[in-house]
């Protein structure tokens, strides 16, 4: 499991320009089953977006391809972890320790 967490980079200004190009790029995020949540930070200086992937290559992969990625308009930091406890709702996606 991922945690994305991004941070402008541009004015608010240039990125509400791409905001509705990334809603529907996450709209598609959501409809693959990689994105599980998302919103914006409080101040608004970014978001976060928890999401699953096979691994790290692909997360990068799909990051690359967000409107406000490709418009230079924010910068993401990706972290991985185990998700070896989980609500009930989540229990889908509950992961075990690799050996």
């Amino acid at each position: 499991m991922f945690i994305l967490e991004l941070t402008y980079t541009a004015p608010l200004s240039a990125v509400d320009a791409h905001l509705e190009a990334h809603v529907a790029w996450l709209d598609q995020q959501y409809e693959a089953g990689v994105v599980l949540a998302s919103g914006r930070k409080n101040p608004r200086d970014g978001g976060v977006l928890i999401a699953v992937a096979e691994d790290r290559a692909e997360v990068e992969k799909i990051v690359a391809e967000d409107p406000f990625t490709v418009a230079e308009v924010c910068a993401y930091r990706i972290t991985e972890f185990y998700a070896t406890k989980t609500a009930p709702a989540l229990s889908a996606y509950r992961e075990e320790l690799p050996a």
